[in-house]
């Protein structure tokens, strides 16, 4: 099961009633934080959620609203005593920008990775999951993200039965082991069944439409993209400064066949989302003004 949390919504600049762009997801004990605005430790301490299974921190881009509030979170889990390495993931320069801003937290009890992302996309497996970074369209560089959580097939007991595979195999083979016995190979392949649908989600912001967007957002269970501006007439500044419209939000989840949409980002003049999610669910029917602490579950389909 993946939990996911959009513990910012807002863009720019953050506000009283709405901090700044962040997502966390948590699976199997750890937890991923895609980009780390200015107030992104309140938001995580409203709702209720612990920094310190925080083993990977990802960055769309460079830009203020998203990286702002690196430097105290660092500073907060140095103060907790953390111990553990902490992964960081972003464009080409990530480790020279946090350098830069650790001037302010020079000194910490625990190991910073960085994994510059090389090219137009990238995939990191990570913590029992993939996730993928893949370019945008932004005036600086810029990536959006897709987590996958991958579902192996059903163990079949009748096919290793069959074919006298060993008992005490059958769990390391359903977990994905290659086994050798005297003179024996034994692969995953030859007891489990197809592939079974997995869990995805993908997050993007800060963008003009892409088809790279389109392509990695195919068939998420749920697409977080920005909607920087809800009225119809901002569409020529969206081009201008190449962000998106709630409407070009909605077209790209329809034809990426998402399940679910959630809006977020937003101008800091669009004080209520809602009042512009009519033209949106008249071209994608299941999309959601995101909040600040909006919150999913996300769990395998039963079959």
């Amino acid at each position: 099961m993946l939990d996911v949390c959009l513990l910012g919504s807002g863009g720019m600049m953050p506000l009283p009633y709405r901090w700044l762009t962040s997502l966390m997801v948590r699976y199997n004990g750890s937890s991923l934080l895609i980009d780390c605005g200015e107030g992104t430790q309140i938001a995580l301490k409203q709702k209720g959620w612990s920094f310190k299974p925080i083993d990977v921190i990802c960055f769309t881009h460079f830009h203020g609203d998203h990286i702002s509030g690196l430097p105290g979170l660092l500073l907060t889990m140095g103060n907790a005593d953390r111990r553990e390495p902490l992964t960081l993931i972003g464009p080409k320069g990530l480790e020279r920008v946090v350098n830069a801003l650790r001037v302010i937290a020079p000194e910490l009890p625990f190991e910073l990775r960085f994994l510059e992302i090389q090219g137009a996309q990238q995939e990191f497996a990570l913590n029992g999951y993939r996730l993928k970074a893949f370019r945008v369209n932004h005036n600086v560089l810029c990536y959006g993200y897709t987590l996958e959580l991958d579902r192996t097939g059903r163990f079949d007991v009748e096919r290793a039965k069959a074919q006298n595979i060993p008992m005490k195999f059958w769990n390391r083979l359903q977990k994905g082991e290659i086994l050798e016995e005297d003179g024996r190979t034994y692969t995953p392949d030859m007891v489990l069944g197809p592939d079974r649908k997995g869990l995805k989600v993908t997050y993007t912001t800060d963008t003009r439409p892409t088809e790279s967007i389109v392509e990695n957002a195919k068939k998420s269970d749920l697409f977080i993209c920005e909607g920087m501006y809800g009225e119809p007439d901002k569409q020529a500044k969206a081009v201008e400064y190449k962000h998106m419209t709630f409407c070009e939000a909605a077209q790209m989840a329809k034809r990426a066949q998402v399940k679910e949409l959630w809006l977020t980002h937003y101008s800091p003049s669009l004080v209520k989302p809602e009042d512009y999610m009519k033209q949106v669910t008249d071209i994608f029917p299941n999309a959601k003004p995101g909040k600040d602490r909006k919150t999913m579950e996300l769990d395998f389909e039963d079959e």
